[in-house]
């Protein structure tokens, strides 16, 4: 019997047709049921493959022009946030059949042979990235940077051992209060009441002879101050969340005991938590660890103790994959310094029209906080520069002012547009 249907039926059967203008579906559309399905249409008939039976892979092809700078914003969002556009077209034309394999990633088993071959892809090709030894256990894990402020003290110490934090933003000074849930936390260094514009000078810093750990945040996703080199605990283990400054820039793994980040900022969207760890570190949680905690879990089962994030870990497999493309981080890190300094010079050279109150010698390369002389045209600035594609360039909330995100996939026209626009609202309202 034949059966009426719809663009959307049919877009359902084949999601590689292309829809047909809407007089055509004002005609009489008939069905038979067939290996391939065919339509009748009144003008003439079309014979459509399903494409779950095709094997081949679709070469990527690059987007049009009118897709790449018309379609899409340039979006400065602090996370999540933008993605390379190479990777997003990938997974486009991943998304139906995944290499033909007749099923999407977000459809496959976690222990089958597909997904094992993407998890255990993506963790070599981040070990290549970062020169990871196999020192490390390299984690896939959810729950965000902030349920790892947690599972550190868990994992690394005891309820009663001292642990040290230099706190120099929102983020550090979050790890801290929860660290004091589950050890006795305690901040050798702080800039609150400097509002967060700088980091010490670790000579100066007085650290505790019995602390099992150093713990600091690389980078300040909110007030835009970055660790340009790393302190050297006594103890010799450091742990830092690298979060908003991730792959970003090359870094000595070697000297930490621990790093973890979020994903959402500058290698994935958001539902993973990456965590490198010294193997011998592993194995000392405290009784009251709860499973999904414990680092020893995760890592005797590569990942895969519970259904992991399946589709967010194969695209920083694809994230990954790309920055090893561009040439690795020593040339990630070029291009995120040249983007930086086009935007800093900016606001510098504003004659204090716009300003950035971090201290140069921090200044983040991912976060630039900035705000304006008179603040009654920020919210001006904002939506001006919404009606130009650029969004999400409203400062946090608990800071105000504007903040751009120039991670690893903002490209450089981006900044250079927002600066142009800088330049120009400010000849307009100086």
């Amino acid at each position: 019997m034949a059966m009426a249907t719809s663009p959307h039926t049919l877009l359902l059967k084949n999601p590689n047709l292309t829809p047909l203008k809407n007089s055509i579906f004002n005609n009489p559309i008939t069905t038979t049921t067939n290996t391939n399905t065919r339509f009748n249409l009144t003008t003439k008939s079309i014979s459509i493959k399903c494409a779950a039976t095709s094997q081949t892979q679709t070469p990527i092809q690059a987007p049009p022009q009118t897709q790449s700078h018309q379609d899409r914003v340039f979006n400065f969002a602090a996370g999540p946030a933008t993605l390379p556009e190479k990777v997003l077209l990938k997974a486009q034309s991943e998304l139906y059949n995944w290499r033909g394999s007749g099923m999407s990633v977000m459809e496959m088993s976690h222990r089958g042979k597909e997904f094992l071959s993407i998890i255990q892809k993506a963790e070599s090709d981040l070990r290549t990235l970062l020169n990871i030894s196999d020192d490390y256990s390299v984690l896939f894990l959810q729950g965000g940077a902030t349920t790892q402020f947690a599972a550190i003290p868990l994992n690394l110490v005891n309820p009663n051992d001292t642990v040290d934090f230099i706190v120099t933003g929102s983020w550090s000074d979050k790890a801290f209060k929860e660290a004091q849930k589950y050890s006795k936390p305690s901040i050798i260094w702080s800039g609150k009441s400097e509002k967060y514009t700088k980091i010490p000078s670790f000579h100066d810093l007085e650290q505790n002879p019995d602390a099992k750990f150093l713990h600091i945040c690389a980078n300040e996703t909110i007030h835009g101050v970055e660790y340009k080199d790393y302190p050297s605990p006594k103890n010799g283990l450091l742990v830092a969340d690298m979060s908003s400054n991730f792959c970003s820039k090359p870094v000595d793994v070697s000297k930490f005991g621990l790093i973890y980040a979020g994903a959402q900022k500058n290698v994935g969207p958001s539902g993973v938590t990456i965590v490198i760890i010294k193997k011998d570190l592993i194995g000392n949680a405290q009784e009251i660890t709860p499973v999904m905690l414990d680092y020893k879990i995760h890592a005797d089962n590569n990942s895969l103790y519970n259904t992991p994030p399946c589709y967010g870990i194969y695209m920083c497999g694809l994230v990954f994959e790309d920055l090893l493309d561009q040439g690795g981080l020593v040339e990630v890190e070029k291009k995120n310094k040249k983007k930086a300094e086009i935007l800093y010079n900016a606001i510098d050279g504003s004659n204090g029209f716009y300003r950035c109150p971090v201290e140069k010698s921090v200044r983040s390369l991912m976060n630039v906080p900035f705000t304006l002389e008179k603040s009654e045209l920020e919210a001006e600035f904002i939506k001006e520069a919404a009606k130009e594609n650029m969004v999400q360039l409203k400062g946090h909330r608990s800071v105000g002012g504007m903040r751009a995100s120039i991670y690893n996939a903002m490209p450089l026209a981006g900044v250079e547009k927002l600066v142009a626009f800088m330049k120009d609202f400010q000849a307009r309202n100086a």
